[in-house]
């Protein structure tokens, strides 16, 4: 995540509660991985930072796809 997400704090829509970083599972094109994601740590409800989606994940697509 970078600073900008680590320095707000996010609440869950659901509980109202803080979001902590947790393991959280992915999985795309029958492969599975795990990234330190925010997530309520009592529903499960996950935020997905854009810079993750677009860069992080974008690279995993791609890798996972030339295979």
């Amino acid at each position: 995540m970078s600073d900008k997400d680590t320095s707000k704090q996010y609440i869950c829509h659901r509980c109202g509660i803080p979001l902590e970083p947790m393991k959280t599972g992915f999985s795309y094109l029958n492969r599975n991985f795990q990234a330190d994601i925010l997530r309520c740590p009592t529903c499960g409800l996950v935020y997905i930072p854009e810079d993750f989606v677009r860069d992080r994940m974008a690279g995993i697509e791609s890798r996972m796809e030339s295979k």
